[in-house]
């Protein structure tokens, strides 16, 4: 099982009826993707995050499934630029010793194929964590 998370802090002028819309695409993601086991959209608490989001899938095939979703670019484009700063997590009981680097190469892969979307991260302020471009660097 891999359970992707992303936290997200908004930006200070993301207008409240737009970001309510983003969550709710994050949730109807959770509803609509069969790859996805369950998940959970709410608000982050105890940090400097406002919202986050986790996924429970499967295996990396339904990890790549949940990543190239059409609903996913969808929420990215309309999302992002509503965010200030942003990590993308995994936590996985996996046995295989190579999962954190299938797990990067689903990220590298959906950049290279997506350039639109390297362009939506490199505008946020900060992007740490399993999704980051460049081996998990973070852009700042």
């Amino acid at each position: 099982m891999i359970y992707h998370q992303i936290r997200i802090a908004m930006k200070p002028d993301a207008p409240a009826d737009k970001v309510e819309h983003a969550l709710e695409l994050l949730r109807r993601m959770g509803r609509e993707l069969d790859v996805i086991e369950f998940f959970l959209v709410g608000r982050d608490i105890g940090g400097e995050f406002h919202y986050g989001a986790m996924y429970a899938l499967k295996d990396v095939d339904a990890y790549r499934a949940y990543m190239y979703a059409p609903l996913h670019r969808e929420i990215d484009a309309f999302g992002l630029p509503l965010v200030a700063n942003m990590i993308s997590q995994d936590l996985t009981d996996d046995p295989d010793p190579e999962i954190g680097d299938k797990i990067a190469k689903v990220h590298s892969d959906r950049f290279s194929d997506h350039p639109e979307l390297l362009d939506l991260v490199q505008d946020l302020g900060s992007y740490q964590g399993s999704g980051v471009p460049d081996e998990g660097s973070a852009t700042t």
